[in-house]
């Protein structure tokens, strides 16, 4: 409809650009070559040759500027409400240096062809610099990205990474309800997650599949799924692109990566490992409790048996070698928590 509009409007200025034109030859006498009583043709052929000049011309800019204000929108939508702002303090403070700076490039010989590659370079510069740097410049002055994006505070959101979706427990932790706010799932996961269903090693394909079905059932289960077009050219590796998400948009990561924890953490990144929380709502065992475990296999350790309670914590059952396959009482030694984990030791009780 805008480039119809547009198209209109150039057809009728074109149209009277030709009648004017004619007024003008007629008026200079440029005309009087023509047959006499012919002038009102003239008028009429000249409107209509501008007319349709105006018509093509219409149909091209409405349509060129319908395809820049998609691409500004689709860029503008891969940006935070931060970054339009602190870039469009940026490109105004480097206007005003080109500005100034201008006074004495004027100055040089043919100085005057350099004012627009000048302008342009400082506008883009300190527009680029200051979108990348928005969430510390703001912090600098005093402000949250992260508040800001979201007032009331009620919306937390919580970007997915790879590890946490081949995971798959997830999607059963967002179908109870315990994990509130909007999940970002960014496309570059998604091709991390391609490229890892598409590769030679078919362990890795099965892995990559699983993760692609859990994004889909994830999408499912929530109407609070977001896949986020966000990129970073400047950065490789998709962990570092998850920091900077997070960073940027003032969410958690999820993951069950214990680095990828460690390393957000230290740029100030809230991170919510899977496993941790697995651990946390185990069933708690202490030393001396005595529990009853079925010894499925041998241990490492000669004389060890390994058996699992209800919620799969592992036990290493003292002297339990020659129960493989027997259901045992055994009483709690010690409980040794860790990253991965919780495993429990635990010797036989003799009856």
């Amino acid at each position: 409809m805008f480039v119809e509009i547009v198209r209109f409007v150039f057809t009728v200025l074109g149209a009277l650009a030709g009648y004017q034109t004619t007024v003008y030859l007629q008026r200079g006498d440029r005309l009087a070559f023509l047959p006499h009583g012919s002038s009102f043709l003239a008028f009429g052929l000249l409107a209509l040759l501008g007319g349709l000049i105006g018509f093509v011309l219409g149909g091209l800019i409405g349509r060129l500027f319908v395809r820049l204000v998609e691409r500004m929108e689709r860029f503008l939508s891969k940006r935070t409400a931060a970054e339009v702002v602190v870039g469009t303090v940026g490109l105004v403070i480097g206007l005003a240096i080109a500005a100034l700076s201008s006074l004495a490039v004027v100055r040089l010989p043919h100085g005057e062809y350099l004012l627009l590659p000048l302008f342009v370079i400082f506008g883009y510069a300190f527009t680029y610099l200051a979108a990348r740097k928005s969430v510390e410049l703001l912090k600098l002055v005093g402000l949250d990205p992260a508040r800001a994006d979201d007032p009331a505070g009620e919306r937390p959101r919580h970007v997915v990474d790879t590890s946490v979706i081949i995971d798959g427990r997830i999607v059963g932790i967002v179908e109870s309800g315990f994990l509130g706010g909007d999940l970002v799932v960014p496309s570059f996961v998604l091709a991390e997650l391609q490229r890892i269903a598409d590769a030679a090693d078919p362990e890795r394909r099965v892995r990559g599949r699983r993760g692609l079905d859990m994004v889909r059932k994830l999408m499912a289960v929530s109407d609070d799924v977001e896949v986020a077009d966000d990129d970073y050219d400047d950065l490789h590796d998709v962990d570092s692109k998850l920091v900077r998400l997070g960073q940027e948009r003032g969410a958690d990561i999820l993951t069950t990566d214990f680095n990828l924890g460690k390393v957000a953490e230290i740029k100030g990144v809230r991170v919510l490992n899977i496993n941790v929380l697995a651990g946390a709502v185990k069933t708690a065992v202490l030393p001396g409790e005595q529990i009853e475990v079925k010894v499925l296999r041998e241990g490492r350790e000669p004389g060890q048996g390994v058996g699992y309670l209800d919620d799969g914590t592992m036990v290493v059952v003292e002297d339990g070698r020659s129960m493989v396959g027997v259901v045992v009482g055994a009483q709690v030694t010690s409980v040794l928590q860790n990253p991965a984990g919780k495993m429990i030791f635990a010797k036989v009780v003799r009856a």
